[in-house]
């Protein structure tokens, strides 16, 4: 069985169209047929579907916790982890570039944009669930907290403001750092990340402890 075919039985979704699926596995390092535009759809397709699971597992669960959960389960950190045991970095075509736990995210995400696409949303929701099904299992909405820019904008401080200071490395590899500054504490701290998001959250997260001294 080759490892598509593994892959394709992995998500429960026999692709129509396997250009699709290859397409998804593309990296831009690779030519102009890539999975970008793959993964700008998939991330659509992934937030409402996950939305749509815990919607229903959890009722009478306030937006304010459905938000939290579903931000756990979208991070980059989590997509990575799903797709090493997918076990996409083997099946990436990537010319020159490193597989990094970003690129493999953006695969995945490319992925469930492709379903849907080759058999529509209710296809890509079950691929999303069946993908997601041990994270979601192990879900507990008590036990889950703000990420570090949430709670840093909760304080009763002045809004931090985040900015780019540097970025360095090849466009498959770059990494980021990031400032945040809080105008009315004038205080400011750095954080770094191989992407903007994850450096700002490294930022808050050194605000934070920095606050709290």
């Amino acid at each position: 069985m080759s490892g598509l075919s593994v892959l394709e039985r992995r998500l429960g979704h026999r692709f129509a169209e396997r250009r699709l699926l290859e397409q998804a596995l593309t990296h831009r390092s690779h030519g102009p047929e890539n999975n970008e535009r793959l993964e700008f759809l998939g991330d659509g397709v992934l937030g409402c579907a996950v939305a749509e699971a815990l919607y229903g597992r959890f009722p009478g669960l306030p937006e304010g916790k459905l938000t939290q959960l579903r931000a756990s389960l979208v991070r980059k950190e989590a997509l990575a982890g799903i797709g090493a045991r997918l076990e996409l970095a083997g099946l990436l075509r990537a010319s020159g570039a490193a597989i990094t736990e970003s690129i493999v995210a953006d695969a995945l995400e490319a992925i469930f944009g492709a379903v849907f696409l080759d058999a529509g949303y209710p296809a890509a929701r079950k691929a999303v669930e069946r993908a997601f099904e041990p994270l979601l299992s192990a879900l507990d909405p008590l036990s889950v907290t703000k990420d570090a820019k949430t709670q840093l904008q909760g304080r009763h401080v002045s809004p931090p403001e985040y900015r780019v200071v540097s970025t360095l490395g090849e466009a498959h590899a770059r990494t980021f750092e990031v400032e945040c500054v809080v105008p009315a504490l004038e205080l400011a701290t750095r954080g770094g990340g191989r992407s903007r998001r994850a450096a700002e959250q490294q930022a808050a997260k050194t605000m934070l402890e920095k606050l709290a001294k």
